[in-house]
């Protein structure tokens, strides 16, 4: 059983029961007890689960949601290349935006030691990066529980008060026909973030390359950089448009 499924498992049952034990999952799993542990502290490091010494505890609901946490852990390998490779375009004193995306959110575990200024309109980037490094500047507007985010007029009005070097945000999909997002909430904080930042970033896992859904928003010069684990011959065609592709 490779260390995907054996994480799926541990998070459902962190979710039915409120804990696991190292010597009963591995019990459970037929695997070694080394393992399990290495697995937990990977998952620890993610944000997915606390640590503690004879196991480990899910994320306090009213930190990280949990439907939120799980969201983030899909594709989680693909999703932490993609930010390591994004961590690596921001440096010290840097203002930046940060959406509410899932794989924007696996961002905040590679940034925490930057002396950095993140405005945000996400609660879990927030929870996430407190007590770290990062000074944050929290979006106000009217708060999305299922996003677990902040959107609306408000909001836009806020991010066109701040000018950002450089921007980190996730859409639906994208094509050579433009960005596509799956509610007008999303779409116009993603061009609100866009609008005021001097380079734009996408952070896309493969899934997205290519796709097309509920609502075209914008142009691909929208953007500026791509970030993205894919190999899609779409890639081709950005580049030909003047996106940067930074594959990872």
């Amino acid at each position: 059983m490779n260390f995907q499924k054996r994480k799926q498992i541990i998070l459902d049952k962190l979710n039915t029961v409120g804990e696991v034990d190292v010597k009963l999952i591995a019990a459970e799993l037929d695997i070694s007890e080394i393992t399990i542990r290495r697995d937990l502290n990977q998952m620890a490091g993610d944000g997915l689960l606390y640590r503690t010494h004879g196991g480990a505890m899910k994320v306090n609901p009213f930190e990280v949601p949990h439907e939120f946490v799980n969201k983030a852990a899909k594709n989680v390998e693909a999703k932490d290349k993609i930010c390591r490779a994004a961590a690596e375009q921001i440096n010290h004193g840097d203002i930046i935006f940060m959406d509410c995306g899932s794989t924007v959110f696996r961002l905040c575990q590679f940034i925490k030691g930057k002396k950095i200024k993140v405005i945000t309109n996400s609660i879990p980037v927030v929870y996430e990066l407190q007590n770290s490094l990062v000074s944050l500047n929290i979006i106000g507007g009217e708060f999305n529980a299922e996003r677990q985010a902040v959107h609306g007029s408000i909001a836009n009005e806020h991010i066109a008060r701040y000018k950002a070097n450089k921007a980190f945000l996730g859409v639906d999909g994208i094509s050579r026909n433009g960005l596509f997002a799956n509610s007008e909430l999303e779409a116009e904080i993603t061009q609100a973030f866009a609008s005021h930042s001097a380079k734009t970033y996408l952070l896309c896992d493969d899934s997205k390359i290519g796709k097309e859904s509920y609502l075209r928003f914008g142009e691909l010069n929208l953007i500026n950089s791509i970030i993205t684990n894919s190999k899609s011959d779409e890639l081709a065609f950005f580049r030909k448009k003047g996106v940067e592709v930074i594959d990872v």
